[in-house]
């Protein structure tokens, strides 16, 4: 018999680069005040930021450029951003040190884990997953984060009236985004024809959407609300 346990299906594969002297820095001087350590308990969104307010959690923030953006033009909510790749999370502290920007806090962590684990229902008002992995391979598209038990627990931890915004750059995992979302009893799509909608304000264009508009790709937004 086999006890070995079974291995979980990762949406990301962990490359971890070098980081540079203002990254490392950073993520030595500001995690104790914005880090959040991955454990087992659960995360109290008020004490985390020591306040009440709109609270955004991003998944998969990259270099971290765009959401510190948001943050620091939006001062009065709180940004919460998931990320698995040092570098990315040290950029994103390393701007917001030079900015004064307060109202971040980073896990450097498995997001699936962290949602499961550490995320209390009903406490988040909008989840932003923007440019995930596409897995365009077709015998990859298993390891794409957005499958129903992920967006189960993503309604789980949005409030009543939550918003769900997905974008992407990769036309089939844009529709598969929007099969799955829209066959769910869970979200109501905000779209006036129950597809895409066009890119909100709010969303920063990235550096890595600029090159792929100036390629010729496309982008397709989706904005679901938890019902």
């Amino acid at each position: 018999m086999n006890n070995k346990p079974l291995r979980t299906i990762r949406s990301f594969v962990k490359r971890e680069g070098r980081l540079t002297t203002s990254q490392l820095n950073a993520l030595e001087s500001q995690w104790a005040e914005f880090g959040v350590d991955f454990t087992d308990q659960k995360i109290n969104i008020n004490q985390l930021f020591n306040r009440e307010a709109e609270t955004i959690l991003e998944i998969g923030f990259g270099n971290g450029e765009s959401l510190f953006q948001m943050a620091h033009e939006n001062p009065q909510k709180n940004y919460l951003g998931i990320e698995v790749h040092r570098p990315g999370v040290g950029r994103l502290l390393h701007l917001a040190q030079n900015a004064g920007c307060q109202n971040i806090r980073v896990s450097n962590h498995d997001a699936i884990e962290v949602l499961e684990t550490q995320i209390q229902d009903n406490s988040i008002d909008r989840l932003q997953l923007y440019f995930p992995d596409p897995w365009h391979k077709k015998k990859h598209n298993k390891r794409r984060i957005v499958q129903d038990k992920f967006i189960t627990e993503v309604a789980r931890i949005l409030k009543p009236g939550g918003i769900f915004h997905l974008a992407t750059d990769w036309e089939d995992y844009a529709r598969h985004m929007l099969s799955t979302l829209n066959n769910s009893d869970l979200y109501i799509n905000l779209s006036k024809d129950k597809t895409f909608v066009p890119k909100p304000d709010e969303r920063p264009t990235t550096k890595f959407e600029k090159r792929g508009h100036r390629l010729g790709h496309g982008v397709w937004d989706l904005i679901f609300q938890k019902k």
